[in-house]
């Protein structure tokens, strides 16, 4: 039977992450990711964006991991050669209400300490996206884009060098959690006793939770879905534009990126679906779609629209529910040694590897 001192369950950027981060200073590190490739869910199924933790309630853990993980995600992509730009981002309001929410956040991200932040007029709007349409913006320096997927395997990368088992196709079949160690069975893993625990299992982490008798968390997958447009539409946007966030705090809405590859990414929307694996049925029509992305772009038109992929989000806060939920990351409180990161949505990208430090001080305390 194999020993570690640290099992990771779960492959995507936020495992990858706490991997790089702990491989270094640690030895016998395993990570375990059920599917084929590391990364193939909600980790690169999003819109590659560096968040620069604007929205967030101050003092949260994703106010904090955001604003830190900007910092450090520019760092290690620099460092690795990681694909990405800081473009910068516009956050623009259309109507009397959302220039109100706009002054909020404007106070929110000066809480939280992002840096440079800076209304905009209409007409100073117009001097960098001239197409779309809004009655003011905030202007947001620190964001930018990332290639999601090589940024899981620049993690994943520097794990493995430094000594860790990166295995895939693990699925969990059998977890006995004993006072000093958790004895576990995964797919061609095998078996193996681990002293450290960590639940990095994004869409499952409920249910990675709940083999420990946890069952205080429940995710509910809520589901985002991207058109393109066609490139002859392509010009239209220069950089990142996003709406006011949605009251609701379900989404920050559907926004316009115009993509490291230069093509223009529209989207997400957000709905709540039923299983963690739906990524197709019943999908947002094409007029629908675009109803929303002319708010912003009024020259887009239905069909300028291709349909594109979608991505799962793991929310702890159930439908109907105003706000965001956010992170948590904690001990499992009958067995210390087990760590829970759970509802790890958006920023999570971002946020991943300031979370990874935090996690990896927990393991130091666990180790000693």
């Amino acid at each position: 039977m194999e020993r570690a001192k640290v099992l990771i369950v779960g492959g995507g950027v936020v495992g990858c992450a706490i991997a790089a981060e702990l491989a270094p200073h640690t030895r016998d590190v395993f990570l375990l990711e059920q599917l084929p490739r590391l990364g193939m869910a909600t980790s690169t199924r999003n819109s590659g964006v560096i968040h620069s933790g604007l929205y967030y309630s101050p003092g949260s853990l994703k106010a904090r991991h955001c604003v830190e993980g900007n910092r450090l995600t520019y760092e290690f992509c620099r460092a690795h050669h990681i694909p990405h730009q800081n473009t910068g981002k516009f956050v623009v309001a259309t109507t009397p209400e959302e220039e109100e929410e706009i002054h909020s956040l404007l106070a929110c991200g000066r809480e939280n300490g992002v840096e440079g932040l800076e209304l905009v007029s209409a007409a100073e709007l117009k001097r960098h996206e001239p197409h779309v349409a809004a009655r003011c913006a905030l202007r947001v320096p620190s964001s930018g884009l990332v290639e999601s997927e090589a940024l899981v395997k620049g993690y994943a990368a520097r794990a493995a060098a430094h000594g860790a088992y990166l295995a895939t196709n693990a699925r969990l079949e059998l977890v006995e959690p004993r006072p000093d160690f958790v004895r576990v069975t995964a797919g061609p893993a095998g078996e193996l006793e681990t002293r450290v625990f960590i639940n990095a299992a994004g869409l499952f982490a409920d249910e990675v939770a709940a083999l420990f008798g946890n069952r205080q968390y429940k995710i509910y997958p809520c589901r985002g879905e991207y058109w393109e447009t066609v490139p002859s539409k392509v010009h239209l946007v220069n950089r990142l534009v996003y709406p006011a966030p949605d009251p609701s705090g379900l989404s920050l809405g559907v926004h316009l990126t115009k993509t490291l590859g230069g093509t223009l990414l529209l989207g997400p929307n957000a709905r709540y679906i039923e299983e963690k694996n739906d990524y197709e049925r019943g999908r947002e029509s094409r007029q629908e779609f675009c109803a929303r992305v002319q708010k912003l772009l009024p020259q887009v038109q239905p069909q300028d629209l291709r349909p594109a992929y979608s991505g799962i989000r793991a929310k702890l806060a159930p439908p109907g529910h105003h706000g965001m939920a956010d992170f948590v990351l904690t001990r499992d409180p009958a067995y210390p040694h087990v760590i829970h990161l759970v509802g790890i949505d958006s920023p999570g990208l971002t946020a991943a590897p300031s979370l990874a430090r935090r996690v990896a001080h927990l393991v130091r305390e666990s180790l000693a």
